[in-house]
């Protein structure tokens, strides 16, 4: 028995059903053309983007590859070597600068994602001649070795303290503890955060 008798039994018209829905209508070809439009050509990422950054107060304008890391656009762009390339996986801190008041390893965040923040890097801390705080006390406490580490050191101790979490050397211990000193010094810039802390939060 076809369908056709099947649904004049029942009183079910399929035909009618579909065209009432709106289905059978519409070709699947059209309906895949609506649905899953092309989509356009993706910018090839070599291609150079440009992008402004604003460094320790200055802006900068840069013609980059749209892939560039704040680190790699800091030292081969702009020239301030100062924040170091040291696993470049963001898992040692030497590469440690500020964007806006928060802390990241500048080794995994993209140049573009920092466009229209401010930078700030080891260069930046300095008034003049006239020292960081965090800086000297650094010098003070000998809260170095071989001073690699140092800059991202300072900068995510900077960091540290305005965040609130230098009351204490266990504090200081764990929220520092992104940082890698391979030299052991870690006593000596506890300390160096300790005597930077009151300062700080005064300026």
């Amino acid at each position: 028995m076809s369908d056709n008798s099947s649904s004049k039994r029942s009183g079910f018209d399929r035909r009618a059903f579909m065209a009432g829905a709106g289905i059978a209508l519409v070709p699947l070809t059209a309906r895949a053309a609506v649905q899953d439009p092309t989509p356009a050509a993706a910018q090839d990422p070599a291609l150079p983007v440009e992008v402004t950054l604003r460094v320790n107060g200055q802006d900068k304008r840069l013609r980059i590859d749209a892939r560039t890391t704040v680190l790699d656009a800091l030292r081969e762009h702009i020239g301030l070597t100062g924040s170091k390339k040291g696993c470049d996986h963001g898992q040692c801190g030497a590469c440690t600068v500020l964007v806006g008041d928060r802390r990241v390893v500048s080794c995994l965040t993209l140049a573009l994602a920092a466009e229209g923040q401010e930078i700030t890097t080891i260069e930046g801390l300095a008034t003049g001649d006239h020292l960081h705080p965090m800086q000297q006390a650094f010098i003070d406490n000998d809260a170095f070795q071989c001073g690699y580490c140092t800059p991202g050191q300072i900068m995510s101790a900077v960091a540290c303290v305005k965040e609130g979490h230098a009351g204490s050397d266990e504090d200081i211990r764990e929220y520092m503890s992104g940082n890698i000193c391979r030299c052991a010094a870690y006593p000596n810039i506890v300390a160096a955060v300790k005597q930077a802390a009151s300062d700080i939060m005064k300026g």
